[in-house]
């Protein structure tokens, strides 16, 4: 497992870029770079909650919210895998990443916000992450303008 780290300054109050972030529309909007018409489904990002991020064909993963702070953090902790839907059980492939986290931090400076982004990933994703990320960061700054 690798620990990314991406970055990127604002010139926008915290509360918008965190709308730019977490609203459905523009999270739709940003997560699209990853792949077209993805999704999340959450009980309002509540921390303690539940997150389904999904694309096309109702598949993708399940994490738990493990801190939500307006404004300030979101962190996930990835769990196990989404098929149509519906979470499946924990498999020996699936123990590989299990645990995984990713975080959404917002750093107050002097004349902007940076928005620091950490995310655990597996070599075989690594390539795709680098190239991607930066233009998801890119997309959530233009939508904060």
């Amino acid at each position: 497992m690798n620990r990314l780290h991406f970055s990127i300054k604002i010139k926008a109050e915290r509360s918008k870029i965190w709308k730019a972030l977490w609203d459905e529309s523009a999270y739709r909007d940003w997560i699209s770079v990853f792949e077209e018409d993805s999704y999340a489904i959450s009980d309002n990002w509540k921390e303690g909650g539940k997150v389904m991020f999904l694309g096309p064909g109702k598949n993708g993963i399940y994490s738990s919210v493990v801190n939500h702070i307006p404004n300030k953090i979101m962190q996930f902790k990835h769990i196990g895998i989404v098929k149509n839907g519906k979470e499946q059980p924990i498999d020996e492939e699936t123990r590989v990443w299990s645990g995984a986290t990713e975080t959404y931090k917002l750093l107050e400076e002097k004349d902007c916000n940076t928005l620091v982004v950490e995310i655990d990933v597996m070599d075989e994703h690594l390539d795709f992450m680098k190239s991607t990320f930066p233009k998801a960061l890119g997309k959530i700054k233009n939508n904060c303008t």
